[in-house]
């Protein structure tokens, strides 16, 4: 099945929802817990074309590691706590982030990225983190609102799927 993820002339609003559209037809009956964090990262970035995206997913108590992603190399493991992405699993929020240099503890995995948004992947029955979604953009302050609203969205699909591919 092939499903493109492209949106011209379209508000960031209207692209978040034909894409949440879309991506819950890519989702549904998926089993596979790879093929869902590799198929919505790969949509994710030819939707919005971010420089990077993906997954840092909790492993151990205490550490997230890499999952499925697009864009350059990445860090494999992130301790709780630490940089954007250990900051909002620990706190189980959206982080938007207009300046990674300004956030105290970012952990640089690329130095060309200049913002970002993290979403945490909170499991339906119980609101445990999982996992996050990491989005970075090359551009200061690419993120707000509508992107926060928006992702959140999508990663409440997502949740909802995973959890009916672990059981």
């Amino acid at each position: 099945m092939e499903q493109s993820f492209t949106y011209p002339a379209m508000s960031k609003g209207e692209r978040y929802a034909a894409f949440l559209e879309d991506y819950r037809l890519l989702i549904d009956g998926e089993t596979d817990t790879v093929s869902l964090l590799a198929n919505t990262s790969a949509a994710l970035h030819e939707a919005f074309n971010y420089f990077w995206v993906g997954f840092y997913m909790v492993a151990e108590p205490e550490w997230l590691h890499l999952g499925p992603f697009q864009g350059p190399v990445a860090c494999t493991r992130i301790r709780r706590g630490r940089g954007v992405c250990g900051t909002a699993w620990a706190e189980a929020q959206t982080l938007v982030v207009p300046d990674v240099d300004q956030f105290p503890g970012h952990i640089a995995c690329s130095s060309a990225s200049r913002s970002e948004i993290v979403v945490p992947i909170l499991h339906p029955s119980d609101a445990h983190v999982i996992g996050v979604l990491d989005i970075d953009s090359d551009q200061l302050a690419a993120f707000d609102d509508t992107d926060r609203q928006g992702l959140e969205a999508i990663v409440a699909a997502l949740a909802k799927q995973l959890i009916v591919a672990q059981s």
